[in-house]
């Protein structure tokens, strides 16, 4: 199904490139003359890489060539255009390279009868790279095609067709194709590799391929293990690159690129809500959802989501979404609704793309497996349940935390997610977004407790480096009797300290302590896991309420 809705999303590219062509960065343009005299080399410039000009991106035949030699039509590498070589090149190879780029051309000349090809076919039969001055910067390396008279051979639609049946002979068995239905000659190996995939060839990968008898059956070998005929092979793998170069279509995370498209055109762009949400754009969201009203037409239209990765120079499908549009829009709300969350200072917190929120679960971005932004992704676009896995490595990153905040906005809020989409009546509201005086739970009172006792320290003792959070956090968050005692024997002497040198700070600080104090009959020997996060969340409320507080001018942190 992945292959056959890429194969329907090519037929809507507007810029669907010719058969056989793929974006190429082109370094040089050889001009000639009707004749086929060298007039000049003309550099083109376009995108670097490595700090090196790789050239003008246009389209340019392309064909698979991982061993062997195989020219490509009028635009190549300058061992196969023009002969040269560098220091590490076989000069019998580069020689044979040539030759075969110049016999292609003699064969396009012969078969379109086209001026500017015999043009072409002049200047290559004549050429002597020790009688002609190349330019200094022309590396070997470099792709070159020619301009004859001001235009670009490549650029001719007989040149094209005479590409695409070159490329793809219909000769051979034939068998049905998995994506057209259609009785064809399949393609023995898929003519687009798919580009940009995190950690893969910079070249490309293929996504249907076997390279080894274990991966063979009944006989049939490389790609025809899965028989699909050249025309849909090339569409889905140019689908593929499309919807990845497109940056309204795929969502880069971790290891894994996703890409998200529509059945039928559609100005909604799923990629851009959760890369970089932009608060109006929530609240139109939310605001179509709850009301009723629809954002765009076409809430029934297919929608699709697939998590593309590498794996042994292979692409591998990780994750595959086929739904509604409508479906989505209603998921996605309530993606944004779960994580709903006052900021540090409690005031009203901008809303969350997904990785901020993948990303609280580890140290650095490196360290980010594959599984947590999936299993985020798949509640945002499929509805559902957060695994309490999330929950676990949220936790345990706030514990090891040192010298840095502890429970972060993004933290708090996967916490959050995760509580309240195990809720399966949970739909909206603004449970757990701002601090709860009323919530009467052991944990989330400990975890207030905590917030009051470290504000407690830092009014005593301003530009402390290292709080009670900082050394007991991980005790309280799990076992709140064995610890809880011990601070607030010793939250009395800055209290005292407080009483007698800031009065105001005393009395909002006594008064926070009892009320907590008496809600709590005793504390907790243990906590479980989901106690955990309802700690984690009573701290992070605790100390946004007091940061407001003290920005509104009254007594707190």
């Amino acid at each position: 199904m992945l292959l056959e809705s890429l194969r329907e999303y090519s037929m809507r590219l507007e810029d669907m490139p010719p058969v056989m062509y793929i974006k190429t960065p082109i370094r040089w343009f050889i001009d000639l003359d009707g004749e086929g005299n060298l007039l000049g080399f003309v550099s083109a410039t376009g995108s670097k890489a490595r700090g090196k000009d790789r050239g003008k991106m246009m389209y340019a035949p392309n064909i698979l060539r991982s061993s062997g030699i195989k020219p490509k039509l009028l635009a190549d590498k300058g061992d196969y255009v023009l002969g040269l070589a560098d220091e590490n090149s076989k000069p019998e190879r580069v020689k044979e390279c040539h030759n075969a780029f110049v016999e292609l051309v003699r064969q396009c000349a012969a078969a379109t009868n086209k001026s500017s090809v015999r043009a072409v076919l002049r200047f290559l039969e004549n050429w002597d790279p020790q009688k002609t001055s190349l330019p200094e910067d022309l590396d070997p390396g470099d792709n070159l095609t020619f301009r004859v008279d001001g235009r670009l051979p490549i650029e001719d639609p007989d040149i094209q067709n005479f590409w695409a049946g070159y490329t793809n002979p219909q000769e051979g068995d034939t068998a049905t194709c998995l994506l057209c239905g259609q009785l064809k000659t399949p393609a023995d190996r898929h003519p687009v590799k798919i580009k940009g995939i995190p950690g893969g060839q910079t070249s490309g990968m293929a996504l249907v391929s076997a390279n080894a008898e274990a991966f063979e059956s009944y006989g049939l070998e490389a790609s025809r293990i899965a028989p699909i005929c050249f025309d849909c092979a090339e569409r889905y793998g140019k689908a593929a690159n499309a919807l990845i170069e497109d940056d309204a279509t795929h969502l880069r995370l971790g290891s894994c690129v996703y890409l998200f498209w529509t059945r039928k055109p559609c100005s909604f762009s799923i990629a851009s809500l959760l890369s970089d949400p932009r608060p109006e754009d929530v609240k139109a969201l939310l605001a179509s959802v709850y009301t009723g009203r629809q954002v765009e037409p076409g809430d029934d239209d297919l929608f699709y989501a697939t998590a593309l990765a590498s794996s042994g120079g292979r692409v591998a499908v990780r994750d595959w979404l086929e739904t509604t549009l409508g479906d989505v829009k209603r998921n996605l709300s309530r993606f944004f609704t779960l994580q709903q969350l006052v900021d540090p200072r409690g005031r009203e917190g901008p809303p969350l793309g997904l990785y901020p929120l993948a990303l609280s679960t580890v140290r650095e971005g490196k360290d980010l497996p594959p599984a947590t932004p999936r299993a985020i992704l798949r509640l945002a676009l499929n509805g559902g349940a957060l695994p309490y896995w999330l929950l676990f490595e949220a936790v345990k990153r706030a514990k090891a935390e040192k010298g840095r905040e502890k429970i972060t906005r993004p933290r708090a809020a996967l916490i959050k997610m995760v509580l309240l989409s195990q809720k399966p009546n949970f739909t909206e509201g603004s449970a757990l977004e701002k601090l709860d005086t009323s919530n009467r739970n052991p944990a989330y009172l400990c975890g207030r407790l905590l917030a009051v006792l470290e504000g407690i320290q830092r009014s005593a003792l301003p530009g402390i480096n290292t709080t009670i959070v900082d050394r007991f956090y991980g005790t309280a968050s799990t076992a709140p009797a064995a610890i809880f005692s011990r601070l607030l024997r010793g939250s009395q002497g800055h209290l005292g300290k407080l009483r007698k040198e800031k009065p105001g700070l005393y009395y909002y600080w006594q008064q926070a302590l009892e009320n907590i104090l008496g809600e709590l009959s005793s504390f907790p020997p243990v906590l479980t896991l989901e106690e955990q996060g309802y700690f984690a969340l009573g701290y992070y409320h605790q100390r946004a309420a007091a940061r407001e507080s003290a920005s509104s001018g009254e007594d707190g942190e």
